[in-house]
């Protein structure tokens, strides 16, 4: 017994003596000097742009903004969401949102009016953020001189149209009418140029969708069938449907366009991109076409910092 007891103690001595067992922890104090390099940035939610009346019914529209806090005057992007014309979530995308308030742009990202309501009300509504931002410019630290619109799918539908009607004033609705809609830079990724083709160069099942009265496009354009009316496809009026499409209003003298679409998109067809590529290069206008290698539409592609930094690039270069 008493060798056996020895050579336990031998054994627990080694393991303390070899660190083995658990040690109290030891109280410690670090010093670190950290330098300044990046601003803050404010959230600012729930900001109410736009008060849509109707004869029994006050709608408010909103948008979020980040501020960096910086003391001079900042450009600004609007980012209107894609969700193909029937939602409008536009607190997504906080990747690229961040990315370029980091960059020193007040970003606001904005809802806007979808189906069931018919056009002009997005583009009414898109028009209206940009006043709204040009008139309180001061309250948010804004050059209202230096304004740039950005969005995805019909977001992007929604950045080409404020971006090339511009001087239109006919779609200026609402409040802030004393300052104009212009902007000074759009990007659209993966967006609609074009509501006729939306489906261009796909099967032909896909071109029987974009035929139905019931398609998004189609009750957007022309409403949704009610009473004795049956509604409408896309096609029906080709005239009306060219304009409410960017493609009805490119002109000369546009402010610059960054367009970014996926080759493999199967949604909205990289027809669009191309041919409002197209119609601003023959234009004179300055634009910048990106076919983005195996990207589909909205996938997980468009949020990796490859995209988003190209995207912040070209608003420093063009807009800042």
């Amino acid at each position: 017994m008493i060798k056996l007891k020895t050579v336990a103690l031998a054994a627990i001595s080694g393991l303390m003596a070899s660190g083995a067992c658990a040690q109290a922890p030891v109280a410690q104090t670090e010093s670190m000097k950290v330098e300044v390099t990046e601003h803050q940035i404010d959230e600012i939610g729930g900001v109410i742009y736009s008060q849509i009346q109707s004869r029994r019914s006050n709608r408010a529209m909103r948008m979020t903004l980040l501020v960096p806090r910086t003391s001079e005057k900042k450009p600004a992007i609007i980012y209107f969401p894609g969700g193909g014309f029937t939602t409008t979530d536009y607190e997504k995308f906080i990747e690229m949102r961040f990315a370029l308030a980091k960059a020193g742009f007040v970003v606001a990202a904005a809802e806007y009016r979808v189906v069931p309501n018919k056009f002009p009300a997005i583009l009414e509504d898109g028009k209206s953020a940009v006043r709204f931002l040009k008139a309180h410019a001061n309250a948010y630290g804004i050059d209202a001189s230096k304004i740039g619109v950005l969005g995805d799918s019909a977001g992007g539908y929604l950045s080409q149209m404020v971006a090339v009607t511009g001087n239109e004033k006919q779609f200026d609705k609402g409040d802030n009418l004393h300052v104009d809609s212009t902007v000074q830079a759009a990007a659209t990724l993966y967006g609609i140029s074009d509501l006729r083709n939306i489906g261009a160069g796909f099967d032909e099942a896909i071109q029987k969708v974009h035929q139905s009265p019931a398609v998004t496009e189609a009750l957007l354009v022309n409403g949704v069938a009610f009473n004795e009316y049956p509604g409408a496809s896309i096609l029906s009026d080709s005239d009306k449907a060219l304009a409410a499409s960017s493609l009805g209003h490119i002109k000369k003298n546009l402010p610059p366009f960054l367009i970014m679409h996926g080759t493999e998109d199967k949604l909205v067809s990289p027809v669009q991109s191309e041919q409002l590529y197209e119609a601003l290069k023959q234009n004179g206008n300055r634009v910048t076409y990106v076919k983005v290698e195996g990207a589909a539409h909205g996938d997980t592609v468009w949020f990796q910092k490859p995209i988003i930094d190209k995207v912040v690039t070209w608003f420093k270069d063009n807009l800042k």
